[in-house]
């Protein structure tokens, strides 16, 4: 996998050349856009990257719809009515559920094409569109069917934030401040600074920090089966969250959103289980509620929330399984948490 990463030349430009190169001498293209891409994002990639002026596109829903089995279906069936082959690239033009879906599409066709990413939200940029994941929903669980499928390319360009909500780029920093409480003490506590000062600015250089972290524990762990479970840390509460989020009557909360949320408990479960400071736990809870409202829950709603997390892939011998953190920097992953203790601190997420 080859990672375009910010710098002082365009980065679509710097695809651009690595496309016209032979490694693409007779690939064949086709752009997997949704709505808003199609309108915002697409005309930016064309205007930048002559190779791709004959590619065809497919367009699918925006969100979380898209990562359904028959959705992908259909892709494959459009693949194989277009005569496509395998020098087929899919160019996946989106945030974390365009790369998702098109990678697990690309994984599957023809027993696996080329794939590039080029996400468009800061979600995308900080982790989804990074380290070779694909997976759809099953039965209203997050990303329970999908395969290990690198991408042969990610190009990082931040001018496609420019094209984002606010709600949006604050998708994004939840899972950069999760990559920074495992990863960089010091880029966590600016980016902490930025958000409670009302001065959220992100640079390049955060970017390529972010991207820098998460490939280098990818590259420990391509299959997932040790180091890489740190990138997991808020994501057991944070699925369900997400999921819980859609039903009727609750307040649906976007994946970044309910990440963020998920750090909250894991962060509280730190400090009791692992002795991490309080006052990292209060702090990170004050600039979560800078970012998202965060919710109320009764016992009821926690019952929900652990019919999700126990469906979580982490789990073993029917134990509900977390990363936690010690420190900032010093996550410890694989750790059974008994489901009291995960009600205990669900209601105390406020």
């Amino acid at each position: 996998m080859k990672t375009i990463l910010p710098s002082r030349s365009s980065s679509l430009s710097r695809l651009n050349r690595m496309l016209a190169g032979k490694t693409f001498d007779n690939a064949r293209f086709f752009i997997l856009v949704d709505e808003n891409t199609y309108n915002h994002c697409l005309p930016h990639l064309i205007a930048r990257v002559s190779r791709l002026h004959e590619a065809e596109f497919m367009e699918v829903p925006v969100g979380e719809e898209c990562k359904d089995i028959a959705i992908a279906t259909q892709l494959w069936q459009t693949l194989l009515e277009s005569n496509a082959d395998r020098n087929t690239v899919i160019v996946n033009l989106g945030g974390g559920c365009i790369s998702d879906l098109g990678g697990f599409v690309a994984a599957g066709y023809k027993r696996g094409i080329r794939h590039i990413n080029i996400p468009t939200t800061l979600i995308g940029m900080a982790d989804a569109a990074l380290g070779g994941k694909t997976a759809l929903n099953l039965a209203g669980s997050k990303n329970q069917i999908g395969f290990f499928h690198q991408p042969a390319i990610v190009c990082i360009d931040p001018l496609f934030l420019n094209t984002l909500p606010d709600e949006e780029m604050f998708n994004g920093v939840f899972e950069m401040l999760k990559t920074f409480m495992i990863g960089d003490r010091e880029r966590y506590g600016q980016l902490c600074d930025m958000i409670l000062s009302g001065t959220l600015d992100i640079t390049a250089d955060l970017l390529t920090a972010c991207a820098e972290i998460k490939s280098a524990v990818v590259k420990q762990d391509p299959h997932d089966t040790g180091i890489r479970r740190i990138l997991n840390l808020g994501h057991t509460f944070g699925h369900a969250i997400e999921a819980y989020s859609h039903h009727k009557g609750q307040s649906p909360l976007a994946h970044g959103q309910a990440v963020g949320i998920g750090l909250i408990v894991a962060l509280y479960l730190s400090v009791r289980k692992l002795g991490l400071d309080p006052a990292i736990l209060d702090r990170y809870r004050t600039v979560a509620a800078k970012l998202v409202t965060l919710p109320h829950y009764n016992l009821r709603d926690t019952e929900g929330l652990l019919t999700y997390m126990r469906q979580d892939k982490k789990n073993q011998g029917g134990d509900i399984c977390c990363v936690l953190l010690q420190n900032l920097t010093a996550p410890v992953i694989d750790l059974p948490v008994p489901e009291n203790e995960i009600r205990d601190a669900l209601l105390k997420i406020c």
